[in-house]
């Protein structure tokens, strides 16, 4: 559902502007958001509707890597990001897209809840009204954040049964980081290039639109990480695994012995993966000599970090960040700034299918950004997978 901005969020510019905001007093809401990230987008529509049903709290939203002043200020790492403000004190924050907390945040900041209460999400309705709840149940039915309806029933198994129905949504069902046309990592790029070259219809869920999905979802398959691809309901693996059962030729016989429909059959378009990560095809537009520029730089270094700024001095609060992991993983790698070159910039983008920065390339493959290698090193993927690429002992 298209939701228009509302005319009570403010969009701030500056920190000389943001603390006049906050010495106005009483309840201040902001949200750090980014113009890719579409989990981003989807929470500007509840926060959008929220500024609405509690007309005498000032919401605010910043763009956090073009205000890392901001940004490092509220210590923000990942986006949707949103931090509560009272009196010009922070009382409280919120990591993620999870409507049925920020709504219930924002009527705790605001005084529409007894403080000394917790906000359950049964009381959503009271707290925010019926427009944002026409909102997050079209975000859940659009395929985002769905934690609001999980959250209701009253049944123990039922993120199972929410879990279990969204596998067996389609025959083959793949959940990533990201989308088929704009996946947020590469191994989960690396499983969508090998569903295509096998010619499989698949359905896909971004696993990043949904932290009760994601956390949920490792304990219910017993699978630790992500992509996980699933065949009538059975899950079949991660990346290495699809890979090797790809190269073998078993995938093909799993697919034609489950009988799932593949595409060609009927006349049907097949979009062919390109030859490895960032495969460069006419459509992008890269000469050959900047493709084999780029090339030479991802490969420069088995840990290539492509930042604004230097490591020394990080130019955004994101790429600083993504500093401060690889040195506490204690990791050697080498950086690009991307701010000192805007072919190389800009360049990046369309080889990496990558819309932002910064970059972080392990062996010649893209990783991700800030969110995705914070995410990772919590989960201790990041650390697996230096170690099975020989990085680290």
């Amino acid at each position: 559902m298209a939701v228009p901005m509302g005319e009570t969020v403010k969009d701030v510019t500056s920190k000389g502007e943001l603390e006049k905001e906050l010495q106005h007093g009483g309840a201040v809401i902001l949200h750090f958001w980014a113009s890719w990230c579409e989990a981003s987008k989807q929470m500007d529509q509840v926060f959008s509707h929220l500024s609405t049903d509690f007309p005498h709290a000032h919401f605010l939203r910043v763009e956090a890597e073009e205000q890392p002043e901001i940004s490092e200020s509220y210590s923000v790492s990942a986006v949707p990001y949103f931090v509560f403000c009272k009196d010009g004190k922070t009382v409280d924050t919120l990591e993620g897209a999870n409507p049925s907390s920020l709504a219930n945040k924002v009527a705790k900041v605001a005084g529409s809840i007894s403080p000394d209460k917790p906000a359950a999400a049964a009381s959503l309705g009271m707290a925010a009204g019926p427009t944002i709840l026409e909102t997050i149940k079209d975000l859940a039915k659009d395929g985002g954040s769905s934690q609001v309806v999980s959250q209701l029933p009253t049944d123990p198994d039922a993120p199972n049964k929410q879990l279990q129905k969204l596998i067996d949504s389609h025959p083959v069902m793949l959940f990533m980081k990201g989308t088929p046309e704009q996946p947020r990592c590469g191994f989960s790029r690396k499983v969508v290039d090998i569903l295509k070259e096998e010619k499989v219809k698949f359905g896909t869920f971004d696993i990043l639109s949904d932290q009760e999905v994601r956390e949920g979802l490792k304990k219910f398959s017993n699978w630790p990480t992500f992509p996980q691809l699933y065949c009538k309901g059975d899950l079949l693996g991660g990346c290495d695994i699809v890979t090797a059962m790809h190269e073998s030729g078993e995938l093909k016989d799993v697919f034609g012995d489950s009988g799932v429909e593949f595409i060609g059959s009927n006349g049907a378009k097949v979009t062919e993966p390109g030859s490895g990560k960032g495969a460069v095809t006419e459509s992008t537009g890269l000469s050959s000599i900047l493709t084999s520029r780029l090339e030479s730089l991802i490969n420069k270094s088995p840990v290539l970090l492509f930042m604004k700024g230097k490591p020394e001095e990080p130019r955004c609060g994101f790429s600083g960040k993504v500093v401060e992991i690889l040195r506490q993983e204690k990791v050697d790698f080498e950086s690009f700034d991307i701010l000192s070159d805007d072919e190389v910039r800009q360049g990046l983008k369309v080889y990496s299918n990558w819309s932002s920065y910064p970059q972080l390339y392990i062996k010649g493959e893209l990783i991700g950004g800030s969110d995705i290698v914070l995410e990772m090193q919590k989960s201790g993927e990041l650390k697996k997978v230096l170690a099975d690429k020989g990085i680290i002992v």
